[in-house]
């Protein structure tokens, strides 16, 4: 493998935790600290941490020409620059396999749609396939250590002299993926049926043949696009992560520390109310259990609040206006079109004239129509409409008025 930046890969992967002793076998327990994660063989944990990111309605596929392999956009919820592109890259499949890495493909982004946040929230993100050809089928796996990767993206097990660690050329899948309009996370899918994957710099890596590969890729988003840590026993004591604290829930409530507003909550993920729960590394998780410890759980809330955060620091909540803010020619009719989410509650839209509240002209309040307001001629208006995310998975209120709420403003004139 040739990482595209190897000191910092082995700086994010020094960070995770190993997995609990007693998922391991007994070949793979460490005896010191290891620099990369490892990924086990009980298909229950799964520990590595993927890297920042590079960067609806299903649709027919619209076949694109991108880097050196033919790309498919497979789903497009929206302009891609206001939305986050999950790029899938196949690695060890043949001409003749690519319709097992279209199927595996499918399962695995299907997989991460079913949990939440990622249910309410999917149309946040468009999906792209990258059908790279290998000239051999398979990877290298575990039993090949030491054999040199053959395949375009390099994907190896026994990546740093680690049995699981799944990794990829970085560099390589960069190439394939192409730059893409707006923010991109990259997954790579190994043609292997062993369980194993990693998160790198750019890369998030998963055996897709694994039984557990949607289970896998549930925890690995997490890494990825929540900027989550590992909750295991095993873990470093490495705490920079909003799900991690080294203070306990007493300390948290009276400094307004971590996840302070959701101690006492009841939490989805079946760990019980939100807390501090000590872990045997001596850190601090949110709840007894979550996706971020067992595979096949759920998200905690502060791990919830921590994914939708992310998304809107990517992401503006308004895809666009008709027409343009500002002043505007006669009275038309002013549109506003937020981001859509899955389910019965949707963006809130509120608009005002003069700073004062009127009722759209719509049942999804989206658009507003001056000649309503009987101006007089000359009379001039200030018609504002504010988009706000108002779900109650997050709980800083300063955050989502920064970035989860946009206005825009026409100034109509009678």
């Amino acid at each position: 493998m040739t990482p595209g930046n190897p000191g910092r890969l082995i700086r994010s992967l020094a960070a995770l935790a190993l997995l609990a002793a007693a998922v391991l076998p007994a070949a793979l327990e460490l005896t010191g600290p290891a620099p990369f994660a490892v990924i086990g063989p009980a298909a229950n944990s799964l520990t590595d941490r993927a890297a920042p990111p590079r960067g609806g309605s299903a649709v027919q596929p619209a076949r694109l020409r991108t880097g050196t392999a033919p790309t498919v956009d497979i789903r497009r919820t929206g302009d891609p620059a206001n939305r986050i592109t999950l790029v899938l890259l196949g690695d060890g499949y043949a001409a003749s396999q690519q319709e097992l890495f279209r199927q595996q493909a499918d399962q695995a982004w299907r997989a991460l749609m079913e949990i939440e946040p990622f249910r309410t929230y999917q149309d946040f993100f468009n999906i792209r396939r990258v059908e790279v050809v290998s000239p051999t089928a398979g990877i290298a796996e575990t039993q090949g250590r030491g054999k040199r990767p053959g395949t375009p993206l390099g994907m190896h097990f026994w990546c740093e002299g680690t049995a699981r660690l799944l990794c990829a050329d970085e560099a390589a899948t960069a190439q394939y993926a192409g730059p893409g309009e707006g923010p991109q996370y990259l997954i790579a899918l190994a043609n292997s049926t062993e369980y194993g994957g990693a998160g790198g710099t750019g890369v998030t890596t998963l055996a897709g043949g694994s039984p557990d590969a949607g289970r896998i890729i549930q925890h690995e988003i997490g890494h990825t696009v929540g900027d989550l840590g590992d909750e295991y026993d095993s873990a470093p004591k490495d705490a920079d992560y909003p799900n991690l604290s080294t203070q306990g829930a007493d300390a948290m409530r009276r400094d307004h520390l971590k996840w302070w507003r959701w101690l006492g909550s009841d939490s989805p993920d079946g760990g019980g109310q939100v807390g501090a729960y000590r872990s045997a590394n001596g850190i601090y998780r949110p709840t007894t259990d979550s996706v971020m410890r067992t595979l096949g759980g759920s998200y905690n809330l502060p791990s919830r609040e921590a994914i939708i955060e992310q998304l809107y620091r990517r992401l503006s909540p308004v895809d666009g206006v008709e027409p343009a803010a500002g002043r505007v020619v006669g009275q038309p009719r002013l549109t506003v079109r937020p981001l859509h989410l899955t389910g019965s509650r949707q963006l809130q839209v509120d608009w005002k004239v003069d700073g004062r509240p009127v009722q759209p002209g719509s049942a999804d309040r989206t658009w507003f129509d001056p000649a309503t307001l009987a101006l007089a001629p000359g009379q001039r208006v200030t018609v504002t409409a504010t988009v706000r995310d108002t779900t109650d998975w997050v709980r800083d209120e300063a955050y989502r008025d920064q970035h989860m709420t946009r206005a825009v403003s026409w100034v109509v004139t009678g």
